[in-house]
C-alpha cells in the first residue's frame, strides 16, 4: 500500500507559512519519504514488545536537603527595582 499523500501547500497555508514552489517540492518530497518510513514502521511485529514511555529507566535522583549559606532577605532584595513587605514587586501578569 503506497503512503499516503499530504498536502503541503495545504499545511502551510493552515501554519500560515508563504512557501516558494521549490520549497514546496522539497517539503513534499521530504514528507512522502517520512510517511513511507511511517508505512514500513507500521509491518513491524510489536506484539511481543512490552509498552513502554521510556526507552531507557527513568528515576528521580534526589539529594539529602542540607542547610547552606544564602543571602539574607536584604541582600537578595538589593538590587530589585521594587519592593515591598522583604518581598520583591513584579508587574502582574495574569487577570
Amino acid at each position: 500500500m503506497p503512503a499516503p499523500e499530504l498536502d503541503v501547500r495545504y499545511v502551510a497555508r493552515l501554519a500560515r507559512l508563504e512557501l516558494s514552489e521549490e520549497e514546496i517540492a522539497k517539503y513534499q518530497a521530504q514528507l512522502s519519504d517520512v510517511l513511507t518510513f511511517v508505512e514500513a514502521l507500521r509491518k513491524v511485529d510489536v506484539s511481543a514488545v512490552e509498552p513502554t514511555a521510556h526507552a531507557s529507566a527513568v528515576f528521580n535522583v534526589f539529594r539529602d536537603d542540607a542547610v547552606q549559606p544564602s543571602f539574607t532577605s536584604q541582600e537578595a532584595l538589593a538590587n530589585a527595582p521594587r519592593q515591598a513587605n522583604d518581598l520583591f514587586v513584579v508587574t502582574k501578569v495574569l487577570e
